[in-house]
């Protein structure tokens, strides 16, 4: 018997079934969200060891598909789908950052990045994108309608829609929020041929159009509403456990905006763990921007209520969201994880994106929120500094490179305490000689 997916209502009073070709992106009996469901059963008749086995011989091979960091799980994933109709750019894969000067600097001995960012289109939402245009490139083939795939993004969306449509030779549709992302995220989608739409509004604003259009069964939805990004994008999880040698970690820290990437760590580490590749959870910590911030109150309210707010303009754009549609999902994985979700100001996530960065990054300024948020727990002894702690971080910092220029240019709104601006000296050496003496006493001075 093969391995088999499906659609499944999250609501357990319904639990209504649809096929993972189906075009459904909520319970048509009650309005909840859907996710990917797996015969573990059946998954579980392989051994965790002959799993792992299987997984390591795959990883980065050049056997098609499997060398992929996702596809590389495919039972795990999409079972089903043809691998002639798989669309992959060699997604994940991604190095897992030792980042000893960083933790010796904040006061933590096991410290490691994560750098999703490290792929085709320069986030992790590559992972989850190669797993819904396959599927749909599948469903094409069957007969479906689907004329055109659509997203709304605050930037890492489009631009992992655009690459993996231009790939499969699929239509793509992206809806921007006007004047609220990178010139280069703007870039990848207008280079890879989607149609690109500034809409005058912001991210919920283009959320709302997106999900009001995609009824059209000729358009297809990609946000991570649909949970068929979610099989890709858990894989993140199982695959930092594969780096440590089939060990998780105690602490696993993630920037939240949208959620969708929440539910999914939690969904593949779940597996994980009912399958007997791992024996323990490690804790899930949310970080959000303190401008966007709706599952940080709900936290303080021990998620007895959820409030959506309007999302302020935060340095972290792409975490500048207000209404997360995946907002269920991820509380019920935080419930599971023992979780935690902290808040970080702007001045915050910009001061530790550069602190960072200068013990060799170059972070995204979300992952400076996930940075910020460690350091405010690690002071607040809510992590030990003996724990071995992952900071996922989710893009590339080559995207927002107009933020670091303001930071170093001390164009910000607060004082940049790691600015490094150029020196501009005359063309003699007995100046740069200086210069050099000088940059090695504030060096002294700083760890001094």
């Amino acid at each position: 018997m093969p391995y088999r997916a499906w659609f499944q209502c999250i609501n357990p009073e319904c639990g209504a079934v649809y096929p993972l070709d189906a075009i459904v992106y909520r319970c048509r009996e009650c309005g909840s969200l859907l996710e990917v469901r797996h015969d573990i059963e059946r998954l579980a008749r392989r051994s965790a060891q002959a799993w792992m086995k299987l997984f390591e011989e795959r990883y980065k091979s050049t056997q098609w598909p499997y060398g992929s960091g996702v596809w590389g799980k495919k039972e795990w994933v999409l079972p089903q789908i043809d691998n002639e109709n798989v669309v992959s750019l060699y997604e994940g894969g991604t190095n897992l950052f030792w980042a000893e000067r960083l933790g010796k600097l904040i006061g933590l001995e096991d410290l490691w990045i994560k750098l999703c960012g490290n792929t085709h289109s320069g986030s992790f939402k590559d992972l989850g994108m190669t797993v819904l245009v396959s599927q749909v490139k599948q469903m094409i083939r069957d007969g479906a309608p689907i004329q055109a795939v659509a997203c709304a993004s605050t930037g890492d969306t489009s631009a992992a829609l655009a690459v993996y449509c231009a790939a499969a030779g699929i239509q793509s549709i992206v809806l921007l929020p006007k004047g609220k992302i990178s010139t280069a995220q703007l870039i990848q989608p207008i280079a890879n041929d989607a149609l690109a739409l500034s809409l005058d509004t912001d991210f919920d604003g283009c959320m709302r159009v997106v999900q009001e259009i995609t009824r059209d069964e000729t358009i297809y939805l990609a946000n991570s509403m649909n949970s068929l990004r979610v099989e890709g994008q858990k894989t993140v999880g199982i695959e930092i456990v594969q780096q440590f040698d089939w060990e998780a970690p105690d602490v696993i820290i993630i920037p939240g905006g949208n959620l969708g990437n929440v539910s999914a760590l939690g969904k593949g580490l779940l597996m994980m763990r009912d399958l007997g590749l791992i024996g323990k959870l490690p804790r899930i910590v949310v970080a959000q921007a303190e401008r966007a911030n709706p599952l940080y109150r709900a936290y303080l309210r021990n998620f007895e209520s959820f409030e959506p707010v309007r999302a302020e303009k935060t340095l972290a754009s792409a975490i500048q969201i207000g209404n997360p549609v995946s907002v269920e999902k991820a509380i019920r994985i935080l419930r599971q994880f023992r979780g935690v979700v902290e808040q970080a100001s702007e001045e915050e996530l910009a001061d530790a994106a550069a602190l960072g960065d200068k013990t060799g990054m170059f972070n995204c300024p979300h992952t400076g929120v996930a940075l910020a948020v460690l350091i405010k727990l690690l002071r607040a002894g809510k992590i030990d500094k003996s724990e071995r702690v992952v900071v996922i971080s989710t893009a590339h910092g080559l995207k927002f490179i107009e933020m670091k220029v303001r930071y170093h240019n001390g164009e910000l709104d607060f004082p940049c305490r790691h600015a490094n601006r150029p020196v501009e000296l005359p063309p003699r050496a007995d100046a740069v000689k200086e210069a050099l003496r000088e940059a090695l006493r504030r060096r002294e001075r700083l760890q001094a």
